[in-house]
């Protein structure tokens, strides 16, 4: 039985996931992928992964921003850590950043993606202490 940390990479470009499945095995990480946020869901529902990669707009401009809060809003799913990639903030006039309500997310990276910051991100998500972090950040109060 594999001791690598499964990374559940979604985003409805078929390139950009290829690419960074490569790079995240290449690094020691188990991958699945998803091509929407209803897969992401459903690849959710079937085995747990230790941390999402979500891309922030695919099926609808929306799509990430429910899938998130889904994830978030759920007891099986809410502590996982979430990252959000985009290429939004580039065409509005203001900044999304991650929040409690609008945007539940651990980190929003900005397409497109570096890779060693990607990994960077996804190391430090998956650090013991981060992790406490994070259920404490998802209980109520």
């Amino acid at each position: 039985m594999s001791s690598a940390k499964t990374v559940l990479l979604v985003d409805d470009d078929a390139d950009f996931v290829e690419m960074n499945r490569m790079l995240l095995e290449q690094n020691g990480y188990s991958v699945r992928v998803a091509y929407s946020g209803r897969q992401c869901l459903a690849e959710v529902s079937e085995s747990r992964p230790d941390i999402i990669i979500l891309d922030m707009v695919m099926e609808s401009r929306e799509d990430g921003f429910e899938v998130s809060r889904e994830l978030r809003n759920s007891e099986h799913t809410k502590s996982i850590p979430l990252v959000m990639i985009t290429s939004v903030n580039d065409s509005i006039p203001f900044r999304l950043e991650p929040d409690r309500t609008w945007l539940p997310v651990d980190a929003l990276l900005e397409k497109p993606v570096d890779p060693q910051l990607l990994l960077t991100v996804v190391n430090k998500a998956l650090q013991p202490d981060a992790q406490l972090r994070q259920e404490r950040k998802a209980r109520p109060g």
